[in-house]
Parts: structure tokens; C-alpha cells; sequence
């Protein structure tokens, strides 16, 4: 018996891995649309929050967004990234929530690190954020693939009223049933991406025509050596005295905050020429580039434990 693609006879085109992907990430946001009260979107301006926005207009047109778009700001913002994210707010009519680390370093719960980074600082903002708004659906752009903490996560991952995450309390998720009961002061963190791949946010990126904030892309920066990553000076304190800037050609597989993301040799500046030297990677985003994963071997699953994205 020979099995063919739905429309193959017809000879439509053939339901491809990225349809299904595509299709399965709408399926999710819908599920959230009409089961929570208040969802949200992680929107950095980053990549993965980028994809998600496209796939939440899609799911919901030709209606607007039905929830908020929610950044927490370090402070510590690569400038292309903050302009991306302005612009596509105020093209599309969105509603954005910014939360700021510095508003929790002024009132004292949290403190500046001695490395300067502020990224381990999101968490009391984020939640704080949550509370005061009465968001009970987070949506994330993690992906299993990036870091094996992640691959521990559900699509829907129940947070308790302290915004902690217990990989014992994850429920079964059976074919593609969501479950997505939560207590007075719990929410959900809901992640669209979970199942998608590097590769596969960039060829889905080049087949629907996203735009990116330059950085992405190949171009000219200031940057230093540091624990084996090329990191960008700014306000957070880098260089140090013995750190020498030099001019490189670089750019940015994963964005954050940046203290701690590294940009990579690269002289990849189309779409085409980033999914040629993905694919020819053995490092995820985060292992190459995010040092802040790298204080321990559980510092992803650490963070998530109090709160983390």
C-alpha cells in the first residue's frame, strides 16, 4: 500500500515538516485564546519572540492580537534590537508591557552582579509584571532543542503562585491535549516553539519573508574576547582594563542581554548563507553564545526553578 501527502493526487502542494510545525504552534495559541483570561507575549525583539508574533497574527486573523506583548528590560539592550522591537509595536497596533530590571534594583530586591550582567535579574521583574497584571498564560519562545533544562518543559508548564516551575509537577500531554487547570495566584508558561528546531526557525523565517533586526546578519562591531566568546562593550562594564576592542565581522545567532550573549565569525548577511552555516553547526545558539549558561551545568534549570523564562 503506498501512502501519499494529504493533496498530492490533486497535485496541491505537499504538507511539509514546517506546515506542520506552523500548524501545531497555531493550534496552541488558540487553545490558550479560549481556555485562559489574561495571556501574554514574551516579545524581546528577539528572534523566537519575532516567529511567535507572526504565527499569533496568523492564528488570529484577520482579528488583532488578543493578548499584550510583554518585554523585560535589562537595560542592557543591544540598541538594534529595542528599535525592532519599537517599530513592529507601533506597525502592527500592539499593546506593549515593559517591565525594567533597574526598577528592581532601585527598590533593593534585586543587586547589581559583580560581573555586570543582569540577565540572571529578569526573574523578580517578570513576576512582578505577572502579579500586577494578572497574566495567567506566558507565552516563551524556548525550544527544547536549545539546552536540556528546556527539553525537560512541556508545551503548556504550570508555575506555582511563587512563579517557580517543578519538573515533577509536569502533566502528560497525550495526543496534543493541553492541560491547562492552575489555582488562584498560579499561571502557565506556554511555549508555541517547543518542538521546533535552529533550522527550523530560519527556513521558516526565509519561506514567510520575516524581517530581522540587523544584528542577525553579518556586519562590523566592536567586540572583546572573553571566556572564549567575542562580547560587545556598553553601559554594564565592558571592557575591563586588560580586554582589548577590536573591529571583527560577527553577528548574533541568539539575542539577550549584553553582558553575557556572544556574537560568532560570521560572514553570513542573507537568510540563505545563516541556514548554510546552521546547518553545518554542532553548537545550539545558547551553547555557543550565552554565557550566562555556562556557570554551571545546571544554571539553566536553576534559574527556571525560581522563575525564570
Amino acid at each position: 500500500m503506498t501512502l501519499t501527502t494529504p493533496g498530492a493526487r490533486s497535485g496541491a502542494p505537499a504538507f511539509t515538516q514546517l506546515d506542520a510545525l506552523e500548524s501545531e504552534a497555531i493550534h496552541v495559541m488558540r487553545e490558550v485564546a479560549g481556555e485562559f483570561e489574561r495571556p501574554v507575549l514574551l516579545f524581546s525583539g528577539g528572534k523566537d519572540s519575532i516567529l511567535m508574533l507572526h504565527l499569533a497574527r496568523k492564528a488570529f486573523w484577520p482579528a488583532s492580537v488578543p493578548f499584550a506583548l510583554l518585554h523585560v528590560d535589562t537595560g542592557h539592550n543591544f540598541p538594534e534590537v529595542l528599535d525592532y522591537r519599537d517599530a513592529t509595536v507601533a506597525e502592527h497596533g500592539l499593546r506593549l508591557v515593559v517591565a525594567h530590571v533597574q526598577d528592581a534594583i532601585d527598590d533593593g530586591r534585586v543587586h547589581e552582579r559583580p560581573d555586570g550582567s543582569r540577565n540572571a535579574l529578569q526573574t523578580v521583574p517578570l513576576l512582578d509584571a505577572i502579579t500586577s497584571h494578572r497574566f495567567d498564560a506566558v507565552f516563551g519562545g524556548g525550544r527544547r532543542d536549545e539546552e536540556k533544562a528546556r527539553a525537560k518543559e512541556r508545551v503548556f508548564s504550570l508555575r506555582d503562585e511563587f512563579g517557580q516551575w517543578d519538573p515533577r509537577r509536569q502533566r502528560p500531554e497525550l495526543w496534543d491535549l493541553y492541560n491547562g487547570r492552575h489555582k488562584p495566584g498560579e499561571h502557565v508558561r506556554v511555549f508555541p516553539l517547543s518542538n521546533w528546531t535552529e533550522l527550523d526557525v530560519w527556513r521558516y523565517i526565509e519561506r514567510e519573508g520575516i524581517p530581522l533586526p540587523s544584528i542577525y546578519y553579518a556586519h562590523e562591531r566592536e567586540v572583546f574576547a572573553r571566556d572564549g566568546m567575542w562580547l560587545a562593550p556598553g553601559q554594564w562594564g565592558g571592557p575591563r582594563a586588560d580586554e582589548r576592542l577590536e573591529t571583527r565581522t560577527v553577528r548574533y545567532r541568539t539575542v539577550g542581554d549584553m553582558s553575557c550573549t556572544g556574537a560568532v565569525d560570521s560572514t553570513a548577511t542573507t537568510v540563505a548563507d545563516v541556514i548554510a552555516e546552521v546547518a553545518a553547526s554542532r553548537l545550539t545558539e545558547r551553547g555557543a553564545t550565552r554565557a550566562d549558561d555556562r556557570a554551571s551545568e545546571a544554571a539553566m534549570e536553576d534559574r527556571k526553578r525560581e522563575g525564570y523564562f
